[in-house]
């Protein structure tokens, strides 16, 4: 059993009653909402996500195809995706590093004997946004970190203007993060991953 079905907070979310026919008797339909690990078979959809959100934006995506595939096939337990009805509409790529503070090699390293896991990104799919779907996925996240064993904190970077919002989510500023990209510079958080994980969402993310 992987560690995703085996928690209640990450099985299938249910938002709206299922659709019936006709006749009155219901049809068989995907979850209206579910979480769940991503695969190498979800990497292009990630990819589309992710490079219509950052690249109008950076110019650039935090993770190119062969990456998100790279991550993907090492530590999918360290990913997360919300699919609605079957479709890809937000989701988080993590891996494991093992230094206080992110460096370069962070960008494309997975460290398995690590006990931070590095959020690469976070994405929401254009047509979902400004409702709420990043802090929510960032929530359960962090809640299935705390069900693994290995896992003592959640390492990011962001650009200046995105720290109000991971500081919602529970996330700390540690100062200006040693990584650059191009001219892009950025400031590095962490979050404690401690405890089991609470099933009451924290109504201040």
């Amino acid at each position: 059993m992987s560690a995703l079905s085996a928690l209640p907070f990450l099985k299938p979310v249910h938002l709206r009653s299922p659709r019936s026919s006709p006749g009155g008797q219901r049809r068989h339909t995907l979850p209206a909402s579910e979480f769940r690990c991503l695969s190498p078979e979800d990497a292009v959809s990630v990819f589309e996500i992710e490079r219509e959100a950052f690249i109008s934006v950076s110019g650039d995506c935090p993770l190119h195809l062969d990456e998100i595939r790279h991550f993907l096939n090492l530590c999918p337990e360290l990913s997360l995706g919300w699919f609605e009805e079957g479709r890809l509409v937000a989701f988080i790529i993590g891996s494991l590093w093992d230094q206080e503070r992110l460096s370069q090699a962070a960008l494309t390293l997975h460290k398995p004997q690590g006990s931070a896991v590095h959020i690469h990104v976070l994405a929401v799919h254009r047509t979902v946004r400004q409702q709420g779907k990043g802090s929510i996925l960032m929530w359960r996240y962090l809640q299935h970190l705390r069900c693994l064993p290995f896992a003592r904190r959640a390492l990011l970077m962001c650009e200046g203007f995105l720290v109000p919002f991971y500081q919602k989510c529970g996330f700390e500023a540690l100062g200006p993060c040693e990584v650059t990209v191009g001219d892009l510079a950025f400031v590095e958080m962490q979050h404690p991953v401690r405890g089991h994980a609470f099933m009451r969402r924290n109504s201040g993310c």
